[in-house]
């Protein structure tokens, strides 16, 4: 033992050999706060350089027990710093206030639990631990910094509260790896909480938690994020003064839903059983966005409130089942999704037809095709068909937008007539109407024959007929003389029946092609 330790210090010291926790609290609650206003004295202070010394060659343990830091109310003065050590003994400190730095760059632990204790800044990248990090209900004034870091089961920051450091960051965890579930649940985060390139080995849970970071681009900016199970951001239970994790909870519990100010980017993430967005409020300022490109999940649950304000970006997003809402998405302009694939839609509640018209709409503010038929397809393959032809006919409203004016007058003709051929019900009627009208006009007519003796005795009804079916001839056409306005008629029944006959062969044509 060295010979300048302070009682506190040797204290600690022989706990250490005993395995034993060491507590300098005092038993009131309002002075044992450690991110209170309480001044802790010398009496509860220890030096850093004493706890690294223990950590890294520390005493053997006493016979029959197991050496261990547990600290418990205690002020560390100077820089905790074990850089590039190799900690074997158990870590845990609870309720401590630390007045500088931890440096843990490049350290290997077993476990390091930091319980509610008041950290100015955590350096940690490359940090590696056997077991846990443990960081619940810790304040962290400058940031965390675990930039590479190898966790090897859980990693636990529930209930932390993270103010941004120098770059504007809270949590710097690009190429962060956990063996087993990341919970950072009800966090409050006040700057960019940073994962790019991270994997999670099993869920990664943000129920709860509070992203702000309104002043810069992303409060969550986790592009090429791996999770082998679920990214929860929803509401967590809330009981005081602790929080209940897991589960996303029942009705009629006491919640606190998850709250993101600024955006969100997950582009090119992969997320093997969903994307959980359940009752999620995202207020977003017009450069913000909740970017989703290209990410691949079992299941996106976009159960959200209304996004207020930003962007929904799916383009290129492969998604299994698409369970949504209609209050939940955005409405024109603020919603893109070019390229998005969903193989099942499993609305929640009543989400009609011509509100999901609406949902493709929004997603185009000028004309694509291609969201319109990735939803039929989806439609036909559950057996809508009837739906699926809606939305095809709602594609080709759409797109006589973007047609010149003959092209505009075409499109109305054949939206008219025949509904772009995907009715085809109401061509028959067209024909029946034009074959029974033209029927009994010309029923009151006497044509001259072209040829005396040569043609077929007249017939109104079926020399209607011959007018109004193109190509076919049944042998009364060409025999007779049209005079005056009764040319006229022929010839519009002509030209009507070729525009019925090219509708109908565009809507076989297409029926052929769905096949």
């Amino acid at each position: 033992m060295p010979d300048d330790l302070t009682p506190a210090e040797v204290g600690m010291w022989q706990a250490f050999r005993n395995g034993s926790r060491y507590k300098l609290s005092t038993g009131n609650p309002l002075v044992d706060d450690p991110h209170g206003v309480y001044h802790w004295g010398e009496e509860r202070s220890v030096r850093a350089r004493v706890i690294c010394m223990l950590m890294l060659a520390g005493p053997p343990a006493l016979d029959g027990r197991v050496s261990a830091i547990k600290l418990t109310g205690v002020r560390v003065t100077g820089y905790l710093d074990v850089a590039g050590g190799t900690v074997t003994p158990y870590v845990e400190m609870k309720d401590c206030r630390f007045e500088k730095e931890v440096l843990l760059p490049e350290t290997r632990f077993t476990t390091l639990r930091l319980s509610n204790c008041s950290i100015p800044r955590l350096e940690a990248t490359r940090l590696h631990t056997e077991g846990d990090l443990h960081l619940p209900r810790c304040r962290v004034h400058r940031g965390i910094r675990l930039c590479d870091a190898r966790i090897g089961t859980d990693l636990l920051l529930s209930q932390a509260v993270v103010h941004h450091d120098r770059n504007d960051r809270t949590i710097d965890a690009d190429g962060l790896s956990v063996g087993q579930d990341l919970q950072a649940e009800l966090i409050e985060s006040y700057g960019e909480f940073r994962m790019r390139g991270a994997k999670v080995g099993v869920s990664l849970s943000l129920r709860g938690s509070r992203l702000l970071n309104e002043a810069g681009k992303y409060a969550l900016n986790a592009p090429q994020l791996t999770v082998e199970r679920s990214l929860y951001l929803t509401p967590a239970a809330v009981s005081d003064p602790m929080y209940t994790a897991g589960a996303t909870p029942a009705h009629g519990t006491r919640v606190q839903h998850f709250e993101c100010r600024g955006g969100i980017r997950l582009d090119d993430g992969r997320f093997a059983d969903a994307i959980d967005l359940d009752r999620a409020r995202l207020y977003m300022g017009e450069e913000h966005q909740l970017a989703l490109r290209r990410v691949h999940t079992s299941e996106l649950r976009f159960l959200g409130e209304r996004p207020q304000g930003g962007k929904v970006v799916l383009s290129g997003a492969k998604v299994t089942n698409l369970r949504d809402a209609s209050a939940s998405w955005p409405g024109p302009g603020h919603l893109e999704m070019n390229g998005f694939a969903y193989d099942n839609l499993i609305p929640v509640d009543r989400f009609p037809l011509s509100e999901r018209l609406a949902w493709v709409e929004a997603a185009t503010p000028e004309y694509n095709p291609e969201p319109y038929e990735r939803l039929a397809s989806v439609l036909r393959a559950t057996g809508e068909d009837s739906e699926a032809r809606e939305v095809l006919l709602a594609k080709q409203r759409r797109r006589r937008q973007t047609l010149p004016l003959a092209g505009k007058l075409w499109g109305y003709a054949q939206d008219w007539m025949v509904a772009y051929g995907y009715r085809p019900g109401r061509a028959a009627l067209w024909m029946a109407v034009l074959w029974a009208l033209g029927g009994w006009v010309f029923s009151y007519y006497e044509p001259e024959e072209m040829r005396i003796g040569e043609g077929p005795a007249y017939n109104s009804v079926i020399h209607t007929l011959d007018l109004i079916l193109p190509v076919i001839n049944l042998g009364q056409e060409g025999h007779w003389r049209m005079a005056g306005g009764w040319q006229w008629l022929a010839s519009s029944l002509i030209l009507l029946g070729w525009v019925l006959a090219t509708t109908v062969a565009a809507g076989v044509s297409r029926v052929l092609r769905r096949g």
